[in-house]
């Protein structure tokens, strides 16, 4: 069977709060709708889709532990292979206000031959998020 979509990446972190507040303040997705699933998170929406989903270390991972279910080891003071995760947007000025406003670094790639502006910003875990824009 073919696969037809991505649904989600899971962001493992110490301080699923302030991981929250990043993907919803700076990002723009929606917190919504979470299962219970037996440790603290977060879901974080994209329209209908929560594409990040956020959990506590160490509770994950005791909890699926007990499921059997093997879990990612830390990567020292990296994302180990995983280097980041992209979205499509529109309108860069409006993410380039909210970024400068809420004082969060970012760097800018101009790609014109293909018409695209590219956002790069790493989240409070350090993992690196590309904002494409078109047109």
């Amino acid at each position: 069977m073919p696969l037809t979509k991505l649904e989600h990446y899971l962001v493992m972190t110490d301080d699923i709060d302030a991981t929250r507040d990043f993907y919803r303040d700076v990002i723009g997705l929606e917190v919504g709708f979470r299962a219970a699933l037996g440790f603290p998170g977060h879901w974080l929406y994209l329209g209908d889709i929560p594409v990040i989903h956020i959990a506590e270390w160490l509770t994950y991972t005791e909890h699926s532990h007990k499921l059997g279910i093997p879990v990612t080891t830390r990567a020292n003071g990296s994302t180990g292979v995983f280097d980041h995760i992209a979205f499509n947007g529109n309108n860069v000025q409006e993410m380039i206000d909210r970024l400068t406003r809420l004082n969060i670094r970012f760097h800018r790639n101009d790609v014109p031959h293909v018409g695209l502006v590219q956002l790069f910003v790493f989240d409070p875990n350090g993992l690196k998020i590309e904002l494409n824009y078109r047109g």
